[in-house]
Parts: C-alpha cells; structure tokens; sequence
C-alpha cells in the first residue's frame, strides 16, 4: 500500500540550484502548473488508497498560486503534508501557509550569504532569514535544510549554529546520485555520520549505509519506488517507476483507482529496483519510505533517528508545555 504521494504542483524554479535538476529552467519553464480541480480530486482519492503523507514538490511549490489551497484541502482529509522551499516567495505566501503544512523545510546551503546565493544561483539568503523570522512570529516551527554536498560540506557547523539560534532541527540531506553522479567522498560519508548524532539534528543513517554499499542492488533490490510512493506530475500523471526515470506517465483522467489497478502499475512494481537504471541509485525520497517495511539493516539503522526527530519536533514541545501548565 502507498504510504506517501510526491505530487509536483509545478516543475519551475526561480532558484538556479547548481545541484538540482530543475535548476535548468530552459527545461521547464514550458511545463504549466498543475490544474487546481486535479489537484483536488486527486487528493480525495489519494486518501482512499491509503496515501497519509503528502509532499508538495517542485520545482519551487510555493510558485504555484493555489499551493495554500492544496495543503488546506490536504490537511482537511487527514493526511500530514511536507513543503520545501527556497523562501523567496515564503514571506508573501506565509500567512496563507499558517498552520496547514506539517512539515516546513527551509533550504539553507550555508550561513554565509554569498556562499549559500552562490550555490542557488540567485540572491536568496536574506528571504531564508526573513522567512525564518516570520515563520517564528506565526507560530510555526520550519526545519533547516542543508543539502549536503562536496561543495559545501564545510558549511555545515556554521548552518548547524544558526539553527540552534533559532531552536530549530537541522535536517541534513545528502546529495543523491541516479545516474551515478554527485557522490559523496567517504571521508565526508563518514562526518556526516559523525555529525549526525549532534543534539537538534536529523540525518537518516541508513542514507549514508546505502551509500557506502554502492546504492540500490537490482538483483536484491531496496527501492520500493512503487509500492509505497505514488508520484504526480503537474500535467496530471502517474509517472513509473519514479520521478526521475520517467519511463511511463498515465493520465489521471480516469481516475487515480483505475491507474493504481493498471497492468502497467502492476508491471512497475514487480520491477521496481530491478530496472539496469536502478543500479547504484540513492534517491532520498524513495528510499525513506523503503525503508520503512519489511525489516532489514536499513530499516532498523534508521529507527532511533526517526525517534530523535519525533521528540525534538513534537514531544519535545508537549513536555514543555505541560511543565509550563503545571509552573501556572
């Protein structure tokens, strides 16, 4: 059963990240934002099949006009809903986003403004300052997001420092590889480890396990791409196996029921993992959910930090406010 929805309500950017596939607008400025009436029905019908987790992507989500209606909509039925963004339209849509997004993520490169502008190939640093300012003032609690890459690694102490500074959890990303690019050395595999275990920071373990064996093995795969993620692109499709090897796209129009009993679905979840293009990949958000059933090594491996991140981002705060209810 599925237990999280990708769904890109737009596939533009007004970053240039030099990491990020959507950073090459020529590639998707063409591309229309998702229709709002799709939107809506899907995700009634995303709750049917047993989708409680919802991920606003992009591209940049907050681009998309009607996004505060979508996560509004989606809280409405139940399911917990993530967004991250680069914070540049933050400040003008945060009022809107108040208290219908789970999951906040603020991206954050660096805590030097030229550094983190240069990796975005836009000036942004200040809107992510102003952004956390104003997500404070409202009430919300955002987690930083640091993509961990070659390129900035020795960044992370000075981003972990402002995230304490605001009594926010850092959330450490490392940078993904699908095509057998963009890796990480071992020695950095091996600080992020370190670095990891910090107090007020989240860092799935069992990412950088999958990466020091060499990523997905098609012959005992570990991706359950299509079983536990269904993913939708804004011209309102099904795309197999996964966002990034787009090898099939099935209309929605006839319903999303319809398209999860498909022949095609079906085929793609007998293969997921197996495809030659499987080999060596380390997707983040398709291995998250993957690891979350049957137990393996990996799974286990990423249980305490899941805990870690529950406590800090929820119970945390419960105690708190208890002791502060008892003190009155």
């Amino acid at each position: 059963m599925p237990i999280l929805c990708n769904y890109y309500v737009t596939y533009r950017c007004n970053a240039a990240c030099s990491f990020c596939v959507f950073g090459k607008h020529d590639r998707w400025n063409d591309f229309p934002h998702a229709r709002k009436e799709d939107v809506l029905r899907n995700l009634s019908a995303l709750r049917q099949a047993g989708v409680w987790f919802i991920d606003f992507t992009g591209g940049e989500p907050l681009l998309h006009p009607d996004i505060h209606l979508f996560t509004r909509e989606a809280s409405s039925l139940g399911m917990m809903t993530s967004i991250t963004t680069n914070c540049l339209l933050y400040p003008k849509r945060a009022r809107d986003l108040q208290g219908t997004v789970d999951l906040l993520h603020f991206s954050l490169d660096s805590a030097e403004a030229s550094a983190h502008n240069a990796l975005r190939g836009v000036d942004c640093f200040d809107a992510v300052i102003r952004s956390l300012e104003i997500a404070r003032s409202l009430g919300e609690r955002p987690d930083i997001l640091f993509t961990a890459t070659e390129a900035n690694i020795e960044a992370l102490p000075g981003v972990y420092e402002l995230a304490r500074k605001y009594d926010l959890l850092l959330l450490i990303n490392p940078i993904f590889s699908h095509i057998k690019r963009q890796e990480l050395s071992t020695e950095n595999l091996d600080y992020l480890e370190s670095f990891g275990k910090k107090y007020g920071v989240y860092l799935n373990p069992s990412f950088l396990l999958l990466r020091r064996q060499g990523g997905n093995d098609t012959r005992k795969p570990l991706c359950k791409a299509v079983s536990r993620v269904i993913v939708i692109s804004p011209e309102n499709e099904l795309l197999l196996p996964c966002f990034h090897f787009q090898k099939t796209k099935l209309p929605l129009d006839a319903g999303l029921r319809n398209v999860l009993n498909s022949d095609a679905r079906r085929y793609h979840r007998t293969m997921q993992g197996r495809h030659t293009f499987c080999a060596g990949c380390t997707v983040n958000c398709y291995f998250e959910p993957s690891f979350a059933y049957p137990v393996n090594i990996l799974s286990l491996r990423s249980i305490p930090s899941k805990m870690r991140y529950a406590y800090h981002k929820y119970l945390r705060r419960l105690f708190r406010r208890g002791r502060l209810l008892r003190a009155s």
